[in-house]
């Protein structure tokens, strides 16, 4: 049984992969669980794990990086669910390319989605949480924040998150609102097996190949991160505010 108190959540990009993952598992601990993505239906089935279990979810349609969009997202939450004060700003895309290849719009779209959607995320919820004066806010990172041939743009952008989480925990600790960043390392989604794709091997292969240079020798799963997240919401860890960890399977070179 959860010791967890009855809040309610907010993650972005929960249709599928670790957002869906991450929704469930917070559900599993007591959250009702706001499950955002572009379209809401493709929500259904997050919410219907949730829901058959018990739990107590809402799909929602949003795009992260439109300042009315949140701004009526948040709202209807705090309506139909309760005021916010969990958020997990998880929703990502990839426009990978070299530098050479890449275009303006490839640039935006990921900086657009990733940093603004989590700056307008955060700053739609935070009213709530200083309201309730309690608040949780984790950030999806990236190993690539630390470099990535071809992903200049969403290096960048997981780069940007980790300044960003760490300048929340400084502005908002007083209000009781703590703020961290999870950065996995290589992660079997859709997400990954579109870079596979992208470098023109099969999906199976690039696991294997990505395994091979993991410590614990195998790829992480949307749970993995789902667990660190879940650590980060919880009561018990108003101690630890501003922090980024790397879910990886080992340390990272």
């Amino acid at each position: 049984m959860s010791t967890t108190e009855p809040r309610t959540a907010i993650v972005t990009g929960a249709a599928r992969g670790i957002g869906a993952a991450t929704a469930v598992r917070l559900a599993a601990e007591g959250r009702a669980v706001a499950v955002l993505d572009l379209d809401e239906k493709n929500c259904r089935e997050t919410v219907e794990r949730i829901t058959a279990a018990g739990g107590r979810a809402l799909a929602v349609s949003c795009d992260v990086s439109d300042t009315g969009q949140v701004t009526a997202a948040v709202a209807r939450v705090a309506a139909e669910l309760g005021p916010p004060t969990v958020l997990v700003n998880n929703a990502g895309v990839l426009r990978d390319n070299l530098l050479f290849k890449m275009s303006d719009a490839d640039w935006d779209t990921v900086l657009n989605v990733h940093l603004r959607g989590a700056f307008l995320m955060t700053r739609a919820c935070q009213s709530h949480m200083v309201d309730a004066g309690f608040g949780r806010i984790v950030n999806l990172s990236s190993s690539s924040a630390l470099g990535n041939r071809g992903q200049a743009n969403y290096a960048a952008a997981k780069a940007g998150l980790q300044g960003f989480t760490k300048t929340l925990a400084k502005e908002l600790g007083k209000f009781g609102i703590t703020a961290n960043a999870v950065a996995p390392g290589f992660i079997a989604t859709e997400m990954t097996e579109q870079t596979a794709q992208r470098v023109g091997m099969g999906f199976e292969d690039f696991k294997k190949a990505a395994a091979a240079a993991i410590p614990v020798q195998r790829v992480g799963v949307p749970e993995d991160v789902a667990g660190a997240i879940a650590y980060f919401t919880a009561e018990e860890a108003g101690f630890v505010s501003g922090q980024v960890l790397y879910v990886a399977g080992g340390p990272l070179d």
